[in-house]
């Protein structure tokens, strides 16, 4: 493990490589992992389960020590994997006060900031029909090839032989 940072390495099932993997990898794919947990309202809405964290967004953090505040989200650190939420600080001893970062996994998006290139993605994932529709189609597509072709009679018709041959070889066996 030379290598500084290799795309392959996210295959891995070893922590270690892992671990290497999301620490060295560069900015455009750090980005990546800045993803957090849409709410239920937002979820239905978009048709998506997670989106990257902006500057702006509302949230609220859902592990940790802050479990429970909520605001907005004033600061992005990629380099780090780390947000800055807007009243989650702790005071120190000289009195100044100091954000405190979190991860990404563990807020929570209440509130989107509206940007056009942010949603047309989930914009196109939305409007796509379900799995479930997806497959109720192929099914009657299916359906439809095989009465057209006769695949299904040719089948039974192999089967057919075949159970034929079995009894034939069984019958010379003395």
């Amino acid at each position: 493990m030379k290598k500084k940072w290799s795309k392959s390495w996210n295959k891995s099932k070893q922590p270690r490589k892992q671990r290497k993997y999301r620490y060295n990898a560069p900015l455009h794919v750090r980005d990546k992992f800045m993803h957090a947990t849409l709410s239920k309202e937002l979820r239905k809405k978009y048709g998506v389960r997670s989106i990257r964290v902006r500057k702006g967004d509302k949230v609220i953090v859902m592990r940790g020590q802050l479990k429970g505040h909520s605001g907005k989200v004033e600061r992005v650190d990629t380099k780090k994997h780390r947000i800055y939420v807007s009243k989650a600080e702790i005071s120190k001893k000289d009195g100044s006060k100091a954000q405190i970062p979190i991860n990404c996994s563990n807020v929570m998006i209440q509130e989107l900031v509206e940007e056009r290139k942010r949603f047309k993605r989930t914009q196109a994932k939305s409007q796509q029909p379900k799995k479930e529709e997806k497959k109720e189609e192929k099914s009657e597509k299916q359906g439809q090839k095989s009465d057209a072709s006769g695949k299904e009679d040719v089948k039974a018709a192999k089967k057919d032989k075949k159970k034929a041959n079995v009894v034939k070889n069984d019958k010379k066996t003395p």
